[in-house]
């Protein structure tokens, strides 16, 4: 039986290292983001459905600000839309913190409001 309910929701946080930055600026690419809501997505069927599911597409992204190697990111997967088999969710990617190289080699600061850097709605499948 499926557990899988609109506004069911999973948020992972993770930390993205200086190894990630692709480009000037320390910048990491989009398909960073992307891999993540993956992974949150994955969790979210597994919670609701026991089983990783599989992603069928994205009908929307949105790349809102940029995601840098040092910022703490917090990824949020909700379920909108209910089907027989197919989930509409929607993921944000927003930094919580974010590296502050101008107070110091290793400075951060916490982010408040947090940065909303992706957004996204796409569907994923279940048996």
């Amino acid at each position: 039986m499926s557990g899988a309910e609109v506004g069911v929701r999973v948020v992972h946080r993770r930390y993205v290292p200086y190894s990630h930055a692709h480009y000037a600026g320390n910048l990491v690419d989009g398909a960073y983001s992307l891999a993540l809501f993956g992974d949150v997505a994955t969790e979210l069927c597994i919670r609701t459905d026991g089983d990783e599911g599989l992603f069928a597409g994205y009908a929307s992204v949105a790349f809102q600000a940029p995601v840098r190697a040092g910022d703490v990111l917090e990824v949020t997967a909700t379920i909108v839309k209910v089907g027989t088999r197919s989930r509409t969710v929607e993921f944000t990617c927003h930094v919580v913190c974010r590296g502050t190289p101008e107070a110091g080699a290793s400075a951060a600061a916490v982010l408040d409001p947090p940065l909303l850097a992706v957004s996204a709605t796409g569907t994923v499948v279940v048996p």
